[in-house]
C-alpha cells in the first residue's frame, strides 16, 4: 500500500521542452496522492510555465545566476526548503546538484534516478540497466515515477492559461491589426539549445511566404531574446508582412499566443512542445537531435528530417556541414504542412 505523504517538494526539469513531456508525470503525482500540497521547485522560465498547473499547489523558483548561484546560494536555497518542512522530494533530473539539495534540506525521503554519483542523497533509486532506445522522454518520467508506485493512466502533456491570458493575447494581436477571426500562422525559428538544432531564416521566411498566401494566413514570428537576430532576418525576408514577437513576451504570454495559432512551423524546441501540448497542428523539423526520444506528443503533428548517416548526434553546434539540416528543403516542409492543414483544417482525408 502507497504511504501517505502530506507535503512533497517535486525538483522540475531544467528545460521547457523537458518541463512540457514531465507535465504526466506530474499529474501522476496529484492522482497518486490527491491531498498532498504539492510544490514545485524550478527555475524562473519553468517556474512560469508551470504556474498555476493543475498538477502543483505553487512553485518555488530557484535562480543559479542570483540568489542561489554558488555554494553559498545553494546553501541558502536548502535552508528555505528545511523551513517548508517537506516529507517528500521527487527528484526529476539526473543531475548531481539537484539531488544534493533535498539532502542539504533535510526532506526525509528522497526519491529519484541513480546517476551522476548521487545515489548517496537518495533514499529510493531508480536503476536501469538497458534503457529501451525507441522510448520516448513522456514516458522516461512516468517510468521513473512508477518506479516508485506513483502512476496514473498514460495521458500526454498538459499545459493551461488562464482566460485572462487569453484575453490578453487577443488584445494583443487586435492591437497589431490582427482579428480574433484571423488565420494565424506561427513561426518559430529558434532553439535555445544551440545552433546546430536550428533550420535557416531565409528558408523559413519562404516556407512563411508560401503557407501564408495559400491559406490567406496571418504571420506572427516567434523566439526568445538570444534569437532576434535570426528572427528579424526573417522579418526582413518577408518584408514586415508579419508580426515580429522575438524577445517581446513572457513565457506565459508566448503560450497563449501559440494556443492561439491555427498552424505551427517549427525547429525541435521547446515551443514546439507547447504547441504539441494545446493541440496546435505543427510541422517540426528535426536534424541533429531525437525524433524518436522527443518528438512532439500530438496526431496533429509531422516531423520533417533526412535521414543522414551522422544523425542524430545531439550535438549544440555542427563541426562539419550540417548536413541534416541543410538537407531538409522548402518544398519538404511545405508539403508536409499541406498535408497536415488538409487532414486536421478542413477535415479532409
Amino acid at each position: 500500500m502507497q504511504q501517505k505523504y502530506h507535503n512533497i517538494l517535486v525538483r522540475s526539469v531544467n528545460w521547457i521542452g523537458d518541463a512540457v513531456m514531465a507535465t504526466p508525470a506530474l499529474m501522476a503525482v496529484r492522482e497518486t496522492y490527491p491531498k498532498a500540497r504539492i510544490t514545485l521547485l524550478a527555475n524562473p522560465m519553468v517556474g512560469q510555465l508551470l504556474q498555476g498547473h493543475p498538477a502543483i499547489d505553487r512553485v518555488l523558483v530557484f535562480d543559479r545566476k542570483d540568489e542561489h548561484n554558488g555554494l553559498a546560494g545553494r546553501l541558502r536555497l536548502a535552508r528555505q526548503l528545511k523551513h517548508e518542512q517537506f516529507d517528500l522530494a521527487l527528484i526529476l533530473p539526473n543531475s548531481f546538484d539537484s539531488a544534493l539539495i533535498p539532502w542539504l534540506a533535510r526532506i526525509p525521503q528522497r526519491w529519484g534516478k541513480a546517476s551522476d554519483g548521487r545515489s548517496l542523497f537518495l533514499t529510493k533509486r531508480f536503476y536501469e540497466q538497458n534503457p529501451p532506445q525507441d522510448r520516448h522522454e513522456v514516458q522516461y518520467y512516468c517510468d521513473l515515477l512508477r518506479s516508485f508506485g506513483i502512476s496514473s493512466p498514460q495521458s500526454g502533456p498538459l499545459l493551461a492559461t488562464t482566460l485572462q491570458e487569453d484575453d490578453q493575447a487577443a488584445a494583443l494581436l487586435a492591437l497589431h491589426g490582427i482579428p480574433a477571426e484571423a488565420m494565424l500562422l506561427g513561426i518559430n525559428a529558434g532553439a535555445s539549445f544551440g545552433s546546430a538544432k536550428r533550420w535557416y531564416p531565409e528558408r523559413f521566411g519562404e516556407v512563411a511566404r508560401r503557407l501564408a498566401d495559400e491559406w490567406n494566413a496571418r504571420i506572427i514570428l516567434f523566439g526568445g531574446p538570444d534569437e532576434v537576430g535570426i528572427v528579424n532576418e526573417i522579418e526582413q525576408a518577408l518584408r514586415g508582412n508579419c508580426l515580429n514577437l522575438a524577445g517581446k513576451t513572457t513565457v506565459r504570454q508566448l503560450m497563449a499566443l501559440i494556443k492561439r495559432c491555427n498552424f505551427f512551423v517549427t525547429n525541435d524546441s521547446g515551443p514546439m512542445h507547447i504547441a504539441a501540448a494545446f493541440g496546435v497542428p505543427l510541422v517540426a523539423i528535426f536534424g541533429p537531435t531525437d525524433h524518436v526520444g522527443t518528438a512532439p506528443c500530438s496526431d496533429k503533428a509531422i516531423i520533417v528530417r533526412q535521414t543522414v548517416d551522422c544523425a542524430p548526434c545531439k550535438l549544440r553546434v555542427c563541426p562539419t556541414d550540417h548536413r541534416c539540416m541543410t538537407a531538409v528543403s522548402i518544398d519538404d516542409v511545405v508539403q508536409a504542412a499541406q498535408l497536415l492543414f488538409k487532414a486536421n483544417i478542413t477535415g479532409e482525408p
